[in-house]
């Protein structure tokens, strides 16, 4: 009975800490996790209203921006739902892509290797080396991004800030 009673507590320990384990960087799981954290973060959720940068969505009332690990093959992209709401820029959603093709004129497609989203996460470097290095690659209005140099700090920042699994990739979705 205690041998019964040991490998049943075992088994219910795994079963907690696979629970509480990290979702996969760039999951759709991971996706809604920094949905969540972008709103808690004010220079996201308040520069953006200032510079007017949640504002330029061609009248939809919201811009997407989709990111993905370019080390990982055939990566699913996650994708952020970004509207103004209550007077801030707000994440509606975060998880698997429901855009089929961004409009570049108004939204962001992000991707870089799985090393070089974690420097840029600890801040090591921002976005202006990021991208003039190669090491970030973005489609997108350019202009806009370099007019929102903190925000998009703050959003590299951010990736490094929400917890997330870089030892494997994100699963492609069964079709």
């Amino acid at each position: 009975m205690t041998k019964k009673l040991h490998g049943l507590a075992a088994a219910l320990a795994f079963v907690a800490i696979a629970a509480h384990a990290d979702p996969v960087l760039m999951s759709p799981e991971w996706a809604g996790q920094f949905c969540r954290a972008w709103n808690q973060d004010p220079v996201l959720t308040k520069k953006l209203v200032e510079s007017k940068w949640i504002s330029n969505d061609k009248g939809r009332g919201y811009k997407i921006v989709q990111v993905y690990r370019t080390d990982c093959d055939d990566s699913p992209y996650v994708e952020l739902r970004l509207q103004l709401k209550d007077g801030v820029a707000q994440c509606a959603y975060g998880g698997s892509v429901q855009t089929a093709k961004p409009d570049l004129d108004v939204d962001y497609v992000m991707n870089a290797y799985t090393k070089r989203w974690i420097e840029m996460g600890k801040g090591e470097y921002g976005p202006m080396k990021g991208m003039m290095s190669g090491r970030l690659k973005f489609d997108g209005p350019m202009f806009e991004a370099m007019n929102n140099m903190g925000p998009f700090e703050s959003f590299l920042l951010l990736v490094g800030k929400v917890p997330g699994d870089t030892g494997q990739c994100p699963a492609v979705p069964k079709s």
